[in-house]
C-alpha cells in the first residue's frame, strides 16, 4: 500500500540550504557581538526563511478537506480505517446496529463529521478536537470508546494519521447497511477489462518522424512524439561529466572516480554512443550494481528485521532474502524466475544445494511483513497475516491492490470479494515461517526452514558462550518455579495480594523464551544452524470462505476455489490440484508473457529507476484510481521488449541508457515548461536528489572510508531474537559502519538516523516510490552530525595529509571527487582565499599550523559534502 498524502503545508518555517549548485560563502567566524567563536564549530550557510501566513494556511485545509481523496488516501481508508471502523465500532454506532448509542453514526462520512451528543466525533486536519480519538485515547473516563477494551497503538496511530491528513472518505451518504450472509458479486468483469491495464500490451508501430536526427533508437522516437504533441523542444544533450555521474548513481549508487570521469570525456568526444554503452556494460558488471538494483527491490517488498506493530519482534535471519536479492540483480536473474521463486521456491525443482537454499530464502518475501504477535484471536492472525501477503504480493508484481478488497468488492477496480478470498485460501494453505521468540509478548512464534549445508554460515557461540546461554537458562527456569512455587502458597495463605506473583511470572517466561530461542539457532557444539524465514507447503490444504466486512467471526457458509484474479486471463492458467496450495500455479500465471501486468508494472519500475519518474507516476497502482501512462505505446513497447529480452532487467536497462531520452541536461527553458510544467512529455532530464542510501555512500566513497565487501549477516543477526524497545534499546543496533547502506540493519521504527532524515522508504509498506520532502532537521543533519563532520575531516586528511595536495591541485581533486569535474576558475580562487583567510584567524589565535590547516580544510570539505551540487543529479 503507498503511503496517503501529507496533508496541507502547515510548516510555519523551513529552511534551504545551499539552494544554488555550488558557492563557498564567506564563513564568519564572529558572532553577533564581535567575539571570537570556538574555531573548532563550523556552520554551513543557510539562507531563505519562508513564513506562511496562518489564514492561507487555514484556507489551503478548508479547500482540502472539501476535495475527493486522493487513490493513495482512499486506499489508506479501504485499507486502515473502514476495517477498524467495523469492526470496533459499527455494532454500537451504525444504522444497522441493535441500538445507535449517544446519537453517533460512524457509517457514513457525513455522520463521523457530524458527531454525537457529544460533540464532533471526526474533525479534519484537527486530531486534537476529534472526540474519536479522546475516545479511544482513554483520556477522559466519562469518554471511553470500545468500552469494553482499548484499540491497539496501531489501530490508534492509523485514525490518528487519517483525521490528521483530513479524514478522506469515499463513502457516500447513504448509510451501508449490513451486508447478506450469501455474498454476491457486484463487480461486472467484463467491462472492468476495458481498463488500459488489463488489456495485454501489444507491441506498437514505431512512430515515423519526420526528422529522426534527434533520436538514437525506437525509445527516442516514442519521445519524440511526445515532444511534438505537446510542442516542446527537447533539451541539449547532457555534458560528459554529467552524463557519467547518472549513470554511475543510477547504476551503481556510488559516484565515479576522477579518473574514470577524464576516459569517459575522451571516450565520449570520440564517440558518444560506443562511450556510453561501455560505461554501461562496466557499471552493469560490477558487484556495486547488484546493491543498488536489489535495494529498489528491497523497498517494494517491504524488507525489514523486526516484525513491528506492538510487538517489535527482530527477525535475525532476515539478511539472507536481503543477499538473495542482491545476487538475483547481479546475475541478472530473469525477473519471471525471480518473481517465481519469492512466491513458490520451495516446490522448484533445484540443480543443487546452493540453488535450493536460494529458492527456499527467496520466499522471504512471504514472511518478511509487519506482524500482530501479540493477537490473541489465531484465525484473526492468521487472515491478518494473508491479508499482508496478498497485499504486498499484488502490488509488487502487478501493481493492483487487491487486498481492498476484504471486507467488500473493490470499490473502484474489477476484483470482487470473491477473488481475494481466492487467493487467501492459497495462502492459507501455505505455512508461513518467521521465527520470533515465544512467551508472553509474542504468542505467535513459529519454526524456521533448515537450509541445505550450502547455505552461507555465520561465526558460531564458543564453548563459553553456549555454558552461559544454558546456565542462564537453568537459572531463569529456577526462577519460574520459585516464583510459582512461592504464588501458589501465597494462594493457600490467602493472601490478597497473591496476583502480584503473575507479572515476575510472565516476564521471567518472556526471559527463558528468548534464551531458548537464541539457543535453537545453534546446534549443541555452538556451530550455528542454517535458518531462513520463508513458506512450506501445508499439510491440508483448503478453501477459503468469505469473511463478510473482514470480520473472521462473521463467514459464509459456503468456500471460494483458490484461484486467481478473475479481470487478468491470460489463456495458460493452470488448475490448482486439491492437494496442493496452488502459490506456484498463481507464481506461474503471474510471470506468464499473456499476463497483461507484470510486464507492464516492471518495466514502468525500472523506467523510474532510471528517470525519477514512472510512465505511470502511481508506479504500485495500475488501477482506475492510478494514473494513466504519459507515454501508453512506449510503455508497451518497453513491456514487449522487457519478455523478448527473456526478462532480462540488465538488457532492458541498456537500451532504456542508449536512448537520447536518457542523455538529456536538465536544462530549465520558460517556454517549455509553461507548456508541460510536471514535464511528463520528457522534455528535459529531470533533477533529482540522491536517495538515503546514494547520499550516505557518496560521502564514504569521497572521504575515502567506504568499505564495499559485503559484511557476514547482520547487525541484527548479531544481536539475535529479541524484542525491540523491551529487551533490546534501539541503541542496539550497530549502525556506524563503513559498509555500504544496503547492509545497515533496517528495524522497524528504528531505521539509522542516516537514512530516515532522507525519506527512507517505510519498510512497513510496499514502497514503489519514496516520498521526497525538503525539512529543516535535514540541514541541521549536514551541518552538525557526527557523521558528516568525520567525513568532512577523513575528506580532509585524503586530500592534504595523504597526498599533500595544495592550491590549485587540492581544489581540483576535491571537485572531482565531490562533484566529478573540475573547478571554475572563480570557484578555485574562491576556495583558496577561504582556506587562506581560515588559517590567518586560526594563526591569530594561537593555532599550531598543521591544525589550523586541517580544521580550514575540514571545514572547506564539509561545505562541499552539503551543497546542492553533491546532493543532487543533473
Amino acid at each position: 500500500m503507498t503511503r496517503a498524502p501529507r496533508p496541507a503545508t502547515k510548516v510555519a518555517a523551513t529552511f534551504i540550504l545551499c539552494a544554488k549548485p555550488f558557492r563557498l560563502s564567506r564563513v564568519s567566524l564572529f558572532d553577533t557581538h564581535g567575539a571570537t567563536t570556538d574555531m573548532k564549530r563550523f556552520f554551513l550557510p543557510c539562507s531563505l526563511l519562508t513564513i506562511l501566513a496562518a489564514p492561507a494556511v487555514a484556507q489551503e485545509m478548508a479547500a482540502t478537506s472539501m476535495a475527493e481523496p486522493s487513490a493513495e488516501q482512499i486506499e489508506f481508508f479501504e485499507k486502515k480505517i473502514r476495517p477498524a471502523l467495523v469492526k470496533h465500532c459499527y455494532e454500537c454506532h451504525s444504522t444497522e446496529g441493535d441500538k445507535v448509542k449517544g446519537g453517533l453514526l460512524l457509517d457514513t462520512r457525513e455522520g463521523s463529521r457530524l458527531g454525537g451528543d457529544s460533540g464532533a466525533a471526526v474533525v479534519p486536519f484537527k486530531p486534537k478536537e476529534s472526540l474519536l480519538l479522546t475516545a479511544i485515547h482513554y483520556e477522559d473516563g466519562d469518554l471511553e470508546m470500545p468500552p469494553k477494551y482499548k484499540l491497539d497503538d496501531a489501530v490508534i496511530a492509523d485514525l490518528e494519521e487519517w483525521i490528521a491528513m483530513g479524514a478522506p472518505d469515499p463513502r457516500e451518504k447513504q448509510t451501508e447497511g449490513k451486508m447478506p450472509q450469501l455474498y454476491t458479486n457486484t463487480i461486472d468483469l467484463e467491462k472492468g477489462r476495458e481498463h488500459w491495464s488489463y488489456q495485454k500490451p501489444k507491441k506498437p508501430a514505431v512512430p515515423e518522424l519526420a526528422d529522426a536526427s534527434w533520436t538514437r533508437n525506437a525509445i527516442d522516437a516514442f519521445v519524440a512524439e511526445g515532444h511534438a504533441a505537446k510542442g516542446v523542444t527537447p533539451a541539449p544533450d547532457a555534458d560528459p561529466r554529467s552524463l557519467l555521474r547518472r549513470l554511475s548513481f543510477d547504476l551503481t549508487g556510488l559516484p565515479p572516480a576522477p579518473e574514470e570521469v577524464e576516459r569517459f570525456v575522451t571516450a565520449y568526444k570520440e564517440n558518444a554512443d560506443s562511450a556510453i554503452g561501455e560505461t554501461v556494460a562496466r557499471l552493469l558488471a560490477s558487484e556495486q550494481y547488484g546493491e543498488r538494483w536489489g535495494r529498489h527491490w528491497l523497498d517494494v517488498a517491504r524488507y525489514a528485521e523486526s516484525s513491528g506493530k506492538e510487538v517489535n519482534a527482530t527477525y535475525p535471519h532476515a539478511w539472507r532474502y536481503r543477499d538473495y536479492v542482491i545476487d538475483a540483480f547481479n546475475a541478472d536473474k530473469p525477473f519471471d524466475r525471480f518473481l517465481v521463486e519469492q512466491i513458490a521456491g520451495d516446490l522448484l525443482p533445484a540443480e543443487n544445494d546452493a540453488d535450493r537454499a536460494a529458492q527456499l530464502v527467496a520466499t522471504g518475501f512471504l514472511a518478511l511483513g509487519t506482524k500482530s504477535l501479540n493477537e490473541q484471536n489465531s484465525r484473526q492472525f492468521r487472515f491478518d497475516l494473508v491479508d499482508e501477503q496478498i497485499d504486498t504480493m499484488t502490488q509488487a508484481f502487478l501493481g493492483t491492490t487487491a487486498a481492498c478488497a476484504r471486507c467488500h468488492d473493490h470499490k473502484f477496480d474489477p476484483i470482487p470479494m470473491a477473488d481475494y478470498y481466492a487467493l487467501a485460501g492459497i495462502f492459507l494453505s501455505s505455512e508461513t515461517l518467521y521465527g520470533t521468540p515465544n512467551g508472553q509478548q509474542s504468542r505467535r512464534a513459529t519454526d524456521l526452514i533448515d537450509l541445505p549445508a550450502a547455505a552461507k554460515s555465520l561465526p558460531g557461540l564458543s564453548l563459553g558462550e553456549l555454558i552461559d546461554l544454558e546456565y542462564q537458562r537453568d537459572v531463569l527456569n529456577q526462577t519460574a518455579e520459585d516464583l510459582q512455587s512461592q504464588a501458589a502458597e501465597a494462594r493457600r495463605n490467602g493472601d490478597d495480594d497473591a496476583q502480584r506473583f503473575v507479572g515476575r511470572i510472565l516476564a521471567t517466561r518472556t526471559q527463558i523464551g528468548l534464551v531458548e530461542s537464541k539457543l535453537l539457532d545453534y546446534t549443541k557444539d555452538g556451530t550455528p544452524r542454517l535458518l531462513a524465514m520463508g513458506v512450506l507447503e501445508s499439510g491440508e490444504p483448503f478453501d477459503s470462505q468469505i469473511l463478510i466486512r473482514g470480520e473472521e467471526e462473521n463467514a459464509t457458509d459456503g468456500r471460494v476455489p483458490r484461484g486467481f484474479l478473475q479481470v487478468v486471463k491470460t489463456g495458460d492458467e493452470k488448475a490448482i490440484p486439491a492437494e496442493e496450495s496452488g502459490r506456484l500455479q498463481l507464481a506461474e500465471w503471474m510471470a506468464s508473457p499473456e499476463n497483461p501486468l507484470t510486464a507492464r508494472v516492471l518495466a514502468n519500475r525500472v523506467w523510474l529507476w532510471l528517470f525519477g519518474e514512472g510512465l505511470v507516476s502511481s508506479v504500485d497502482n495500475f488501477g482506475t484510481t492510478g494514473e494513466p501512462p504519459s507515454h501508453p505505446e512506449l510503455l508497451d513497447y518497453l513491456a514487449v521488449r522487457l519478455v523478448a529480452l527473456d526478462w532480462s532487467v540488465k538488457d532492458l536497462i541498456r537500451e532504456i541508457t542508449a536512448s537520447r531520452a536518457y542523455r538529456m541536461a536538465s536544462a530549465f527553458d520558460e517556454a517549455d515548461y509553461e507548456k508541460d510544467p510536471e514535464n511528463r512529455s520528457l522534455w528535459r532530464a529531470r533533477p533529482r536528489r540522491l536517495d538515503a542510501e546514494s547520499l550516505r555512500d557518496a560521502t564514504l566513497v569521497v572521504s575515502g572510508q567506504l568499505d564495499p565487501a559485503r559484511p557476514d549477516g547482520s547487525p541484527v543477526a548479531k544481536v539475535g531474537t529479541g524484542f525491540v524497545g523491551r529487551n533490546l534499546p534501539e541503541s542496539t543496533f550497530e549502525t556506524e559502519s563503513a559498509h555500504r547502506s544496503v547492509y545497515l540493519p533496517i528495524v522497524r521504527g528504528a531505521v539509522p538516523e542516516s537514512l530516515a532524515l532522507f525519506d527512507f522508504s517505510d519498510p512497513s509498506l510496499t514502497s514503489g516510490k519514496r516520498e521526497i520532502t525538503t525539512v529543516p532537521s535535514q540541514a541541521l543533519y549536514l551541518m552538525n552530525s557526527p557523521f558528516l563532520m568525520s567525513a568532512s575531516e577523513q575528506f580532509a586528511k585524503l586530500l592534504y595529509a595523504d597526498r599533500g595536495l595544495r592550491g590549485a591541485d587540492l581544489a581540483r581533486e576535491a571537485f572531482y571527487r565531490a562533484f566529478s569535474r573540475p573547478p571554475t576558475e572563480a570557484e578555485a580562487a574562491e576556495a583558496k582565499t577561504f582556506i587562506e583567510a581560515f588559517l590567518a584567524m586560526a594563526k591569530a589565535q594561537g593555532m599550531p599550523d598543521a591544525e589550523a590547516r586541517l580544521l580550514a580544510l575540514t571545514s572547506f570539505c564539509q561545505s562541499l559534502l552539503a551543497s546542492a551540487e553533491f546532493r543532487y543529479l543533473n
